[in-house]
């Protein structure tokens, strides 16, 4: 048993040397001296428990989203929140608009932080919601490295027509994303909800780690001035930047 253990941390280890660059089963296995077959029974337990993920049948290993957990995750997100609070609570009162911190797991957008407006009506989105549904999702994703981006469409598909309507097929996917990615802006329109979503990264290191966001009705957001908006959203964000750097 114990000799299993190392052999899946060695795995881990190797993986880890290189996270981006997809390791091959046989390149793992030849690195460590392990036969194939124990090799690949020990990877397919990783996966199973999303410590490693295989990318497609015959490309190789990288790390998966339960290794990143593990590392200094609850730090992260304390430094990242102690950085966010003040200013988001500044900019919900300077604009009277609900805010919104959220991180990227999987294929999910999770809100970590939020602050609220003294509105009569508002808009509320829950603390989970899959990427491509919302605002600070797409944002996120769009921010993700290109080759990311085709590993998250050739693991999890195409947004269905409920989640994002204007987008029919992949070209017309990554455009989107391509658009977001160069403007560091996210816009959407819930048009059965007649509510907008708008969504600017937050970074730290270079790094994209979150994303900062503000719901509103539809009817204020066109009553608004929306560069004013923007400009104001874009600020807070570089001011939670320059808090975690």
């Amino acid at each position: 048993m114990i000799q299993v253990i190392n052999r899946a941390l060695d795995l881990l280890e190797q993986i880890a040397n290189d996270p981006e660059r997809p390791k091959a089963l046989g390149d793992l296995a030849d690195s460590l001296n392990l036969n194939h077959g124990t090799c690949a029974n020990i990877l397919k337990t990783l996966v199973a428990r999303g410590y490693v993920e295989q990318i497609g049948t015959k490309k190789g290993y990288i790390l998966g989203s339960q290794s990143y957990t593990l590392t200094a995750n609850e730090a992260y997100r304390k430094d990242l929140l102690e950085a966010s609070r003040e200013e988001m609570d500044a900019l919900t009162q300077a604009i009277n608009e609900n805010c919104l911190l959220a991180v990227l797991k999987e294929n999910q957008r999770i809100a970590i932080y939020r602050t609220f407006a003294e509105q009569d009506l508002q808009v509320r989105t829950t603390d989970i919601k899959p990427i491509y549904d919302s605002a600070s999702g797409r944002l996120l994703l769009a921010m993700l490295p290109k080759e990311k981006i085709q590993r998250f469409i050739a693991k999890y598909g195409l947004p269905s027509d409920e989640s994002w309507p204007e987008v029919q097929s992949e070209t017309q996917l990554l455009d989107s994303l391509a658009l977001m990615r160069r403007e560091e802006l996210a816009l959407q329109t819930i048009a059965n909800r007649h509510v907008m979503g708008l969504a600017v990264p937050i970074y730290k290191n270079g790094l994209v780690v979150a994303s900062l966001s503000i719901y509103l009705p539809e009817y204020r957001y066109m009553a608004m001035d929306k560069q004013k908006l923007i400009s104001s959203l874009r600020q807070c964000a570089k001011n939670i930047h320059k808090r975690l750097n």
